[in-house]
């Protein structure tokens, strides 16, 4: 999922297209959460969740057409990095086009978190944010995804998910507990809930 931005310094002043959203969503509508990208509303409250200016290392997962992608990077550090997962193929390659070094564009799955975490010699990110849809993917692998959040998110960590349906906290809560906040963004199509998790030392 992603929504609209202007850009950075380091990447493009292209916009999301909501038409190259939208033809993702008909490759692959399992996988994305709405036919249109994130409103501006709705990435204010996901960056102000996260905390993203005390941010060192942040990944995001489901990243969409990189709307969202290129607001992280606009709020993060100059010695940030941000590392995106996507598993379509289609909303990868749009990825591609963001020109930031702070940026570490990569496909696959959020399951594989731990291999792709190494494999870019990234040590355990102190944000995860997550735009995949919870509520479309079997439970099996949204568990798995859940718990490959907690094995690598650093203590003290905070994981961020929005979403339009519940599922997330249904299947999070045995992993990471309740979470620590939950607020609803209506200024957004669909509206979407924005979920905040705090890894403490006791898991």
């Amino acid at each position: 999922m992603a929504g609209e931005s202007s850009g950075s310094k380091y990447g493009s002043n292209r916009r999301t297209s909501p038409a190259a959203f939208f033809r993702g969503f008909l490759r692959d509508p399992l996988q994305v959460g709405s036919v249109i990208p994130s409103s501006r509303f709705l990435e204010h409250r996901i960056v102000e969740a996260a905390d993203l200016s005390k941010a060192r290392r942040v990944v995001e997962l489901g990243p969409g057409t990189g709307g969202t992608t290129r607001t992280f990077l606009r709020h993060l550090g100059p010695g940030a990095r941000l590392l995106s997962i996507e598993l379509s193929p289609h909303f990868h390659e749009l990825l591609g086009e963001i020109s930031d070094p702070r940026l570490t564009n990569e496909l696959g799955s959020a399951e594989d978190l731990a291999t792709i975490l190494a494999l870019h010699h990234m040590e355990q990110p102190d944000v995860i944010i997550s735009g995949i849809p919870f509520s479309k993917m079997p439970e099996i692998i949204a568990t798995r995804v859940a718990q490959a959040v907690k094995d690598n998110l650093a203590e003290g960590g905070r994981f961020i998910a929005y979403q339009f349906c519940r599922d997330v906290a249904r299947i999070t809560r045995p992993i990471m507990g309740p979470p620590a906040s939950c607020t609803l963004e209506i200024r957004n199509i669909p509206p979407m809930r924005v979920y905040r998790w705090c890894k403490t030392a006791d898991g």
